[in-house]
């Protein structure tokens, strides 16, 4: 879907024409956070310190999107990005002092260290919501990333930024799917995402809470996206292995 919203080489589908049926999964939370030992536990030190090594697994990745972002909108002197890291491997890395620092899903963070807001296992930064009115309540009290936002540019790209996560691991149908059978597909996915029982399977089965997006609400997320060339240069730069554009 995002390549499409980028106009990538190869994409021969047109997303404002397929019937949207929902998606499990719409809420994702990301955190910055750095090593404790390295004491940079405000934003003044943060910015003061030049050549940050944050860790992520390749260009493209959440972990390096993300990692990307918040260096770019905290402005953060010099940061160096260091791929070919799993996920979890970058935390290995930071425990070890080979990485300073990353960016996580908040509910990976607190599945591999539950107490890590608790007992400040790392210094957090930042956070970035998606939706950004979600509550998260181990990580409410930081800054929301888009405080740091200057302009109507880098407002823009944080709305392709999150429409395009919070659209999830969407249901879909094509164009020549009859009104009358998307209709009774899409009460059949409403109905189950209501379903108390669904939501019993689904954290039985993933071990995560599902976030389910009804079809309606993903559709209009589709059509919200902002789609001008200068979005989507500025979402490429950040995406890319390009240094970071000037604010």
């Amino acid at each position: 879907m995002t390549s499409a919203v980028l106009r990538e080489i190869g994409v021969q589908y047109d997303l404002d024409k397929f019937y949207w049926l929902g998606s499990t999964d719409s809420a994702f939370h990301y955190a910055f956070l750095t090593r404790k030992e390295l004491a940079l536990n405000s934003l003044e030190k943060l910015r003061a310190y030049a050549g940050l090594r944050i860790g992520a697994t390749s260009i493209g990745h959440t972990t390096y999107t993300y990692g990307r972002t918040f260096a770019w909108l905290l402005g953060l002197k010099e940061a160096k990005f260091v791929l070919g890291y799993s996920s979890l491997e970058v935390d290995v890395a930071m425990a070890r002092g080979e990485l300073d620092a990353r960016s996580n899903n908040t509910a990976e963070v607190l599945r591999r260290s539950p107490d890590a807001v608790k007992k400040g296992l790392f210094d957090f930064v930042a956070i970035l919501k998606i939706p950004r009115e979600d509550k998260e309540p181990d990580f409410d009290h930081l800054p929301e990333i888009d405080g740091f936002v200057k302009s109507e540019r880098e407002r823009r790209f944080l709305t392709l930024m999150r429409s395009t996560r919070m659209v999830g691991t969407p249901y879909i149908v094509p164009p020549s799917t009859p009104k009358d059978l998307v209709q009774i597909l899409r009460e059949g996915m409403k109905k189950t995402f209501q379903d108390p029982e669904f939501h019993k399977d689904f954290k039985k089965l993933t071990g995560d809470d599902a976030s389910a997006l009804m079809p309606e609400s993903q559709e209009e997320i589709i059509r919200s996206i902002p789609r001008d060339a200068e979005t989507i240069e500025l979402f490429k730069l950040i995406n890319g292995d390009k240094p970071l554009p000037p604010r």
